[in-house]
Order: structure tokens, then sequence, then C-alpha cells
């Protein structure tokens, strides 16, 4: 994702409360939020959807 789109995505996650200045906590909580959500979808993606069968295809020799 491009950096302007994180930084849009942060302050709509902010709701408009990053002006007053003492809301360090809410922004604190979307990013953590944010980065562990993409995390989670990586781990999930990582160790349930990818093809683990596709390098133990490559080291068996062909049939005949």
């Amino acid at each position: 994702m491009h950096p302007a789109g994180l930084l849009i995505a942060l302050v709509l996650a902010l709701g408009g409360e990053a002006g007053s200045g003492d809301s360090v906590g809410i922004g604190v909580l979307s990013v953590a939020s944010i980065v562990i959500g993409w995390v989670s979808l990586f781990a999930l993606w990582y160790f349930v959807f990818r093809d683990k069968e596709r390098p133990k295809r490559r080291k068996r020799p062909p049939r005949e």
C-alpha cells in the first residue's frame, strides 16, 4: 500500500480527533491495530493458504 494511503487510513481511523492534540493514545491504538491486522493476515496466508506441495513436487524424479 502506498504511504499516502496509509496516512489517509490513519486519519480516517482517528475520526478527526487528531486535530485536538490530546489524542495520542487513540492514534497509537489505531496504528497498532492496523499493524496487528496486517501481520495477522500475513500469518494466516503463510501458515494456512500457501502452497506447501510445490517444493516437494520439484524434488521427485519424473515418472517413466
